[in-house]
């Protein structure tokens, strides 16, 4: 019995080893890889418009590559010389291209060091204690003020 178990066991793992390996594209997973052209700025297979023409138009010629026996790389490249770069969803790294890769995380890096070091130098001087003193009042000004309120009557009380 145990034998039995093991060997369908190890049969499903087979099969789900085989499909996962499966070079032969699909529709979908070509679609997943590449953008909608009709300005929703979405993955294909995304598209929210409904009844795009650009949507099915570039699933008629991913279609058509794919009963063709090409692969993907070729459908890709193809689909590039057809529609340009803009087409793909995750740009190739190469070229000016390559700076959509390596900015996020530079700017990720300049960011932490950034914060690393505000937090260093809060750390290092601590704000000045609070003084309840007050500054020094003029006693010509105070007087002034309260000549000010006796001819005003501010100052008495009724």
């Amino acid at each position: 019995m145990r034998s039995k178990l093991g060997i369908l066991v190890a049969l499903m793992l087979a099969v789900a080893v085989a499909r996962a390996d499966d070079p032969r594209p699909t529709v979908k997973s070509v679609g997943d890889k590449v953008m909608c052209l009709c300005g929703c700025v979405a993955i294909l297979n995304q598209c929210p418009h409904q009844g795009c023409s650009t949507h099915e138009e570039v699933q008629a010629v991913i279609q058509k590559m794919i009963s063709e026996g090409k692969t993907e790389p070729e459908i890709f490249q193809a689909l590039v010389a057809r529609y340009g770069t803009q087409i793909l969803a995750a740009p190739p790294a190469k070229g000016f291209n390559l700076t959509a890769w390596v900015l996020p995380s530079v700017g990720l890096v300049f960011g932490l060091v950034a914060v690393i070091i505000i937090v260093r130098r809060m750390r290092k001087s601590p704000a000045a204690p609070f003084t309840a003193e007050a500054p020094p009042v003029d006693p010509k000004l105070l007087e002034a003020i309260e000549e000010e309120m006796k001819t005003t009557g501010l100052g008495t009380r009724s």
